[in-house]
């Protein structure tokens, strides 16, 4: 277990506001994108067009209360168990500055903002760091029992493994928190290992987005299901009017029964289209690169000898991916690639093979 706690260094070692979409921004804007986890082709059109109808609607203050109604029946919940955001980023900064926290833990590699809100909040954050010869999957007992704030990801960015869900669960104590951050969750066929809307977790806050299978990434929307007081608490914090109407109106129908259909379908897809990703990539063979398996999100993390390099050449190559250096309990020979379709994925590890050629001169 890494219990460093320096502010100083922790921030010195990984820039934990680096995100994917750095990596395509400015002379990045042409690549093919691997770097963001959003899904490609998105958002549908049908979507595009509930949200534009929505605009009429501008001149009043937002009114949440049907998208709220909405989300809370589709986890089987009462409203007020439901807390709308302007993205799961939001609710980690409400969650550091509305708790009361002696002593929080954030299990990585894992999303990073969850911490740098913490500590930007004033609050000591200890890391543990779940190890690679374990297949980066969570031991519980690494977890010190004094910790009252516990954040995990689940299925985890960038590891893309998903933790059983009785092992997440078994990390709830009496008067702890546990932060379990399922932004991509509904890229799991059937949602298995999910702890949302199970009311029986002490401590549970379960944080969901609607920005990766939607394409929403632009009009900020996510969702944080707890008990109703911790909800409250996190509505203090919040200003008046958070969540726009646009993106309201695409919460009520993201989790409408169309909506769920299609995403179970996106689900088992994106697992297709990972399985052939994957098979492409161990063709490189054991000196080349290696892959964390099993992989259960729409990414995978690849460990290369000499990233920095081939990520270069990638670029040259016309493709982005997302360096993986940034991620406390990793270094500079990580990448995460986003699964995308056959024919893209077909071209990258072309690519790839000619990027690792190079870097090897």
């Amino acid at each position: 277990m890494d219990t460093t706690t320096a502010d100083t260094r922790m921030r010195t070692e990984h820039d934990l506001r680096h995100h994917g979409d750095a990596e395509v921004r400015d002379d990045g804007a042409e690549l093919v994108d691997l770097a963001v986890n959003v899904r490609a082709g998105t958002p549908p059109v049908w979507l595009r067009e509930h949200i534009a109808g929505s605009l009429g609607a501008l001149a009043a203050y937002p009114d949440g209360r049907a998208a709220r109604a909405a989300v809370a029946a589709r986890h089987g919940l009462p409203a007020e168990r439901v807390l709308l955001t302007a993205g799961a980023a939001e609710a980690f900064v409400l969650l550091a500055r509305a708790l009361k926290v002696r002593q929080a833990v954030v299990v990585h590699p894992q999303f990073t903002e969850p911490e740098a809100a913490l500590r930007d909040a004033g609050h000591r954050v200890e890391r543990v760091l779940l190890r690679e010869e374990d297949g980066f999957r969570l031991d519980p007992g690494m977890v010190p029992e004094d910790a009252d704030l516990v954040v995990i990801g689940n299925p985890t960015n960038p590891t893309s493994v998903l933790h059983p869900a009785a092992s997440v669960a078994g990390l709830a104590r009496p008067g702890r928190t546990l932060v379990v951050d399922e932004a991509f969750m509904d890229a799991v066929p059937g949602e298995r290992e999910a702890l949302a809307g199970r009311t029986d977790v002490p401590g549970l806050v379960v944080l969901r987005s609607l920005t990766k299978t939607w394409g929403l990434a632009g009009l900020r929307i996510g969702y944080v299901l707890a008990a109703a007081e911790t909800i409250a608490e996190l509505e203090r914090a919040q200003p008046l009017w958070p969540v726009s109407t646009p993106a309201l109106a695409a919460a009520e129908v993201c989790v409408g029964p169309r909506a769920l259909a299609e995403a179970a379908h996106a689900a088992h897809r994106v697992a297709s289209d990972r399985a052939h990703l994957v098979a492409g990539l161990g063709e490189f063979g054991p000196g080349g690169l290696r892959v964390v398996e099993p992989a259960e999100g729409p990414f995978v993390l690849v460990h290369v000898p000499r990233a920095a390099v081939v990520r270069r050449h990638l670029r040259e190559l016309g493709f982005a991916v997302r360096r993986g250096d940034t991620f406390p309990g990793l270094g500079e020979e990580w990448l995460r690639v986003a699964v995308r379709d056959r024919g893209t994925v077909n071209r990258f590890v072309r690519a790839l093979d000619r990027a690792v050629a190079l870097a090897r001169r």
